[in-house]
């Protein structure tokens, strides 16, 4: 029997040599955002929102991130730590607000970070992790617990940190379906609202919405060989984006041609309008790092800039700042990384201040899961809990939420060589981050199923107060 033919299938399976791969990918993106219907918020908060998910893919040893400095406390942390642990007197003093008796230091290469954590835009959540409920060591040791899938496996974790799905492998993102939920504020939905400056992911594949990729250099995709100002003396691009016009202003009978011929056009039109609007902008007072997340920092910067001219009321951006899965020279490698992450963000806070948007931008990272706290010779192994850091002018900044663990190897929370149970569910951080998106407390299941495990939808309290909702 032949296989039924859909607008999709065709779609999806169509090749594109002739115009371009890109092209193509961020049509079938604006295409399916353009045509699929939406729940309806129309009614939510008409000021501008955006959210910044930076993922440390690898695994990030976060507690030579985030170091106790509290003399018995840091003592215990050099003991577990032996060979990689942080000399006391090269932590940065961190002026915390709500750990009374506690004082707390941050890795040696992110100075810009302690000025903006002494200043209140930056927190910490602490022994963060995927949970499908709560764990206790006499449950992992009986293996007894409801474990998530694939636990200290990359492949699984990463995808979790993505999902907001721990017992299952999930096509599509939390950043997807807040999109789906939230993207009808926008007044124009001629452009994804989620802008990925790391090519595809699954944080932000939805139901209805899919990524946008631009290039963090030089910003949206376009048709290859396609000039958007054609040069008088450039007769053969000249004539080349003459062919591709007329081929894409025809108009097809043919259901299928015309298919085509619309998420392809879709894609030049999209394309023409983001960079306008960008051009619009211009660059950013403000200097970024030569990097690639110093690139990737400074386009969304500019892409905030140009909010209004693109119709976005809400907008979520991926970046992938990859490389942590340090189990060798660990030390040496954190503090390269480290250096790029603190210049970076230093300066993507200080241009929101330039375009005066520091309170309608936070950034967060994941990771999709912490390092062991025992050293394996000269680095760490692929453990659970970590730290991740949120970065805004409008959260809840100088503080440390969830509990921050003994490091004991015989504390209650760690398990063989040093491996943290996490107190504090991803669904908790992930469902502060999406309220204040302008998500419904009665949509928070259909965006994180297992949210009825952790927290009451109806107790009108924030999942953890990192933010003002």
């Amino acid at each position: 029997m032949a296989k039924n033919i859909t607008r999709r299938n065709f779609v999806g399976t169509m090749s594109c040599a002739a115009i371009g791969y890109s092209t193509l990918y961020n049509s079938l993106i604006n295409l399916k955002a353009i045509n699929a219907l939406a729940a309806s918020n129309s009614d939510l908060d008409p000021d501008y929102k955006a959210l910044v998910c930076i993922l440390k893919s690898g695994g990030n040893d976060s507690f030579n991130m985030l170091v106790p400095t509290t003399n018995n406390e840091y003592k215990e942390y050099q003991e577990t730590r032996s060979n990689l642990a942080l000399q006391k007197s090269e932590l940065l003093a961190l002026q915390t607000l709500n750990t009374p008796g506690r004082e707390f230091g941050l890795h040696p290469a992110l100075k810009g970070l302690q000025q903006l954590y002494n200043k209140g835009n930056v927190s910490f959540i602490s022994n963060i992790g995927t949970l499908f409920e709560p764990v206790t060591k006499q449950k992992f040791i009986d293996q007894t617990a409801k474990l998530p899938l694939g636990l200290f496996s990359h492949s699984d974790q990463i995808q979790q940190w993505q999902t907001a799905i721990p017992n299952d492998r999930s096509a599509v993102g939390w950043g997807g379906r807040i999109a789906d939920l939230v993207r009808d504020m926008n007044s124009s939905n001629d452009i994804s609202m989620n802008f990925s400056l790391s090519g595809t992911n699954l944080f932000q594949e939805g139901k209805e919405v899919i990524e946008y990729v631009l290039d963090p250099q030089n910003g949206s995709i376009g048709i290859t060989g396609h000039t958007e100002e054609p040069s008088r003396w450039d007769y053969f691009n000249n004539a080349r984006t003459h062919a591709i016009d007329t081929l894409l202003d025809h108009k097809y009978l043919d259901i299928f041609h015309k298919t085509y011929i619309d998420v392809i056009r879709v894609g030049r039109d999209s394309h023409k309008k983001f960079q306008d609007a960008l051009e619009t902008v211009g660059d950013l007072k403000t200097t970024f790092p030569d990097s690639e997340l110093g690139r990737a920092l400074n386009m969304v910067a500019r892409s905030v800039a140009a909010q209004k001219n693109l119709g976005f009321k809400r907008q979520i951006f991926f970046i992938d700042f990859y490389g942590w899965d340090h189990h060798d020279e660990v030390l040496e490698n954190q503090n390269e990384m480290f250096t790029n992450f603190d210049t970076s963000l230093s300066s993507f806070f200080t241009a929101l201040e330039e375009i005066n948007a520091t309170k309608q931008v936070t950034a967060f990272t994941i990771s999709e899961f912490g390092r062991s706290l025992t050293s394996n010779g000269n680095g760490t192994d692929h453990a659970w809990g970590g730290n991740v850091m949120v970065l805004g002018g409008g959260i809840n900044g100088s503080r440390i939420f969830g509990e921050y663990p003994s490091l004991r190897l015989d504390a209650e929370q760690n398990v063989y060589d040093g491996i943290l149970i996490p107190t504090t569910p991803t669904d908790l951080y992930f469902a502060e981050l999406a309220l204040w998106m302008g998500v419904s407390p009665n949509d928070l299941s259909y965006v994180f199923p297992n949210i009825y495990t952790f927290y009451n939808i109806n107790s009108g309290k924030a999942p953890i107060g990192f933010l003002n909702i």
